[in-house]
């Protein structure tokens, strides 16, 4: 039995007990074809009660009335790190992790995790985390502690030795007090992939994720080439379904794409180098596509502006050049595509800038606000409590100026953030 679950709902406040009605010039329900005018939702406690101008306003409500803005479904994001600190210098982000105890990384990411719920993201799947952290913040938001977006957690990612998920990797042997195994996310062969899937489950894992290719910024690995077997694979999406957890897959390559998709893989991460086989293989199975484009944007910014090593530089380059092609390519096939966007590889808070990057490369602004709310929640299993404005869902409700589907960078500016009925910002009032 699951102690605390991400499911709960509770704010940094109660939610108030008194009626709260929120209009605005425009309302997205997250799930419609358009943006409709007025807008209206009316909220009792942490659930909607009503939703457009035809709902009953109880009496003695308090009204915010949010004026020339569009109110929409919470932002969701389904791929963060809110653990890792974000550093234009590699060799300082090293040392941070070297350096920081487990207490004041955790303090680090509870700051992390407020700068993300005031950017308007309320909901988030966190893929990757050391020492528990994401576990301990995830229930701390869910208790009420400090504020944060509700959190799915993976705890440690799962992958093999030598890989992107070994954390060990291309430092020098016996620098650590021993070396990297199950209990650090690292497996190898089909048994110790179960073993490290319910390893994960026996200490907080909501999801399950995995790294099927290598990746950009790892020492020791090709990014495009594949990292795990079929058989691994196989096994570990197996046993993940079997403990009813959805599964993610970084993978960068379409080789250990393909294997992942064949698993029944819930979504693949990143995908830079898919190539049309890997594609329609995610259209016909029904898989989702997690492009996190604003993963590249922080890596373009840190060869600008910082440092890298050479070798994680080149790697860097070609998955940038190649990503923007994949993503159209998936666009015009029509491929699930979820809003997520690698927050720790950029600085934290700008995750909304990802839905403009998707715009960028053809995607219709209204298709890119459904990634970002209903898409995302389908994706993580909670489409039933949030990702929409429908009454009996949580009010999870964010409020930006403008018409977001006319410009979509007004998703940037969010004025108003609710969360399970509570409101943690309305910089209007």
């Amino acid at each position: 039995m699951r102690i605390i679950s991400f499911v709960l709902a509770a704010g940094i406040a109660a939610a108030q007990s008194k009626p709260i009605v929120i209009k605005a010039a425009r309302m997205f329900d997250g799930v419609s074809d358009r943006v409709v005018s007025p807008g209206l939702v009316v909220v009792l406690g942490e659930k909607i009660r009503g939703v457009g101008p035809g709902a009953e306003i109880p009496a003695g409500s308090d009204v915010i009335d949010l004026g020339d803005a569009t109110i929409l479904p919470g932002f969701m994001d389904a791929h963060t790190h809110l653990t890792l600190a974000y550093d234009t210098d590699y060799r300082r982000q090293q040392m941070d992790i070297l350096t920081k105890n487990v207490a004041e990384r955790a303090l680090d990411a509870s700051a992390t995790a407020r700068v993300t719920l005031m950017a308007g993201f309320t909901t988030v799947r966190d893929v990757g985390a050391a020492d528990f952290i994401d576990v301990g913040l995830r229930n701390a938001i869910a208790s009420g502690k400090v504020p944060g977006p509700r959190m799915l957690v993976s705890t440690n990612a799962i992958g093999a030795t030598g890989g992107h998920c070994d954390n060990t990797a291309g430092f020098n042997y016996g620098l650590f007090s021993h070396e990297s195994g199950v209990r650090d996310g690292v497996a190898n062969g089909p048994e110790q992939m179960r073993l490290a899937v319910r390893f994960n489950i026996k200490y907080g894992a909501d999801v399950i994720k995995t790294c099927a290719t290598g990746g950009v910024l790892s020492l020791t690995d090709d990014v495009d080439t594949p990292q795990l077997t079929q058989a691994e694979l196989d096994a570990m999406v197996d046993e993940a379904h079997a403990l009813r957890r959805k599964t993610a897959a970084h993978a960068h390559g379409a080789s250990g794409a393909k294997r992942a998709i064949k698993a029944g893989i819930d979504s693949i991460e990143h995908g830079s180098f898919l190539d049309d086989e890997a594609l329609d293989m995610m259209k016909a199975r029904g898989t989702y596509y997690v492009p996190t484009m604003m993963a590249a944007e922080g890596l373009r910014e840190i060869l600008e502006k910082g440092y890298v090593p050479p070798q994680i530089a080149a790697k860097a380059r070609a998955a940038m050049a190649a990503l923007d092609k994949t993503v159209a390519n998936a666009i015009a096939k029509q491929v699930k595509i979820a809003l997520g966007t690698d927050a720790g590889v950029y600085e934290h808070g700008r995750n909304a800038e990802e839905f403009a990057q998707m715009v960028r490369v053809g995607m219709k602004p209204i298709d890119a606000l459904k990634s970002g709310t209903s898409v995302d929640a389908q994706l993580l299993g909670v489409f039933e409590k949030t990702g929409s404005l429908e009454t009996g869902k949580w009010a999870d409700i964010v409020v930006v100026p403008g018409n977001p589907a006319q410009d979509i960078h007004m998703v940037e500016k969010a004025m108003f953030v609710m969360k399970a009925g509570t409101v943690y910002k309305n910089t209007k009032r």
